[in-house]
């Protein structure tokens, strides 16, 4: 396992989760990782006042090295279902950041992470890494977060999608756990594609005063390939990974999260999708508890197969100026897509959350230049076309 340099709590945070530089990086409010998925069908004025509320008790604290685990201690040692799950989601995620971050070092050849680990009051943690202007990555994060306790009545409803009056239930504090990992990674040379993934867990309990609501689970995440030149056998390798991880759960698993991760990362202003695709899937809890969390943990897995050979392949390619200029612009529909569309970014950004750690997913340099078209025949018109009509890479 990798040996990583502890930033002091005096010492400027490094970046990443759903965002920076190295001061860039504080993890974002737990309770907005918990609430960012509402942002779709919530009010404005409802989500401003759950994230005023949350984000009043939600601060976090810089600690100086690395619990065992986040969970409370009658979690990590309990064998009831409901703790056992958390406690086997923490595990996988942390040991898959150790995996993906060695990987990305290796890969590197010389740049190193550095760590922030902090700590919420109101419960639980989290362990932010980041490497940035390395040998390979330009900016590459790894983010766990493992965070717990309750949240406000608004932002319980928003996170459920209920519209004002929909619901009868007595308003009270909502129990509430969630865990993820979180990731970004985007490579110097124009050949190398950009990755990112995140797979999460989430509960919440019945809010208080309100007894007999039954308890409530998912799972969501999803792995996508942003290139800015496509290598047909790169990609195909890459959603052959997916597909296998897929295949061992359910054969329709993969047609169904493609086309979600195609609809998903779709850029409405330019009529064309942030990259290549992948998977991506939401609020999962139709099938057995322990099969999807078996499916997190073997697409989780499937990150460092299903990427670092690209790497290794693209990373030493020679490129000129107007290779790196039509990077510059792709990384641009990075950002219009994060800052215009994202769930988790326009959340926090509409909401008054931590900036520096709202903007970590995005490359620290891109470009926009004006009614810019690619030359007929040229690789970068070959990109833009499957970015507008999605293919079936396998």
């Amino acid at each position: 396992m990798p040996t990583y340099s502890i930033i002091s709590a005096r010492s400027p945070p490094p970046l990443l989760f759903p965002p920076p530089s190295p001061s860039l990086l504080k993890p974002p409010p737990p309770t907005l990782s918990f609430l960012r998925r509402a942002a779709v069908t919530a009010s404005p004025r409802r989500l401003s006042l759950a994230v005023r509320s949350a984000v009043a008790i939600e601060k976090e604290t810089p600690e100086n090295e690395r619990p065992e685990t986040f969970l409370r201690e009658s979690e990590s040692s309990s064998s009831s279902s409901a703790a056992s799950v958390r406690a086997r989601f923490e595990r996988m995620i942390r040991e898959a950041q150790d995996e993906v971050c060695a990987a990305i070092e290796a890969a590197d050849g010389g740049g190193r992470f550095k760590e922030d680990v902090w700590s919420r009051p109101g419960g639980g943690g989290g362990i932010s890494r980041v490497l940035q202007d390395g040998g390979v990555w330009e900016k590459a994060g790894v983010n766990v977060s493992v965070v717990y306790g309750v949240m406000p009545p608004d932002a319980y409803r928003a996170a459920k999608g209920v519209k004002d009056g929909a619901d009868d239930a007595k308003p009270g504090p909502v129990p509430f756990f969630a865990a993820g990992i979180s990731s970004v990674l985007h490579p110097k040379n124009p050949f190398a594609p950009t990755l990112h993934f995140n797979y999460r867990y989430f509960e919440t309990d019945a809010p208080k005063d309100s007894p007999g609501a039954p308890r409530q689970w998912w799972f969501g995440g999803g792995t996508d390939l942003t290139p800015a030149y496509i290598f047909e056998e790169d990609v195909k390798h890459f959603h052959t990974v997916q597909k296998q991880a897929c295949d061992k759960f359910d054969p329709s698993f993969y047609p169904r999260f493609k086309k979600w991760c195609d609809d998903y990362f779709y850029i409405k202003h330019r009529g064309e999708r942030r990259g290549l695709g992948g998977i991506f899937f939401d609020d999962l809890n139709d099938y057995d508890q322990e099969m999807l969390l078996a499916f997190s943990t073997e697409c989780t897995k499937s990150v460092v197969p299903a990427y670092i050979p690209l790497i290794e392949r693209r990373k030493n390619m020679p490129f000129t100026e107007d290779h790196k200029a039509w990077q510059q612009l792709r990384r641009g529909r990075y950002v219009e897509f994060n800052l215009v569309y994202d769930r988790g970014t326009t959340f926090g950004l509409k909401t008054g959350g931590r900036i520096e750690s709202i903007l970590v997913s995005l490359p620290l340099t891109s470009r926009w230049e004006y009614d810019h078209k690619p030359k007929e025949g040229s690789e970068e018109l070959k990109l833009l076309d499957a970015c507008i009509n999605p293919r079936e890479w396998i």
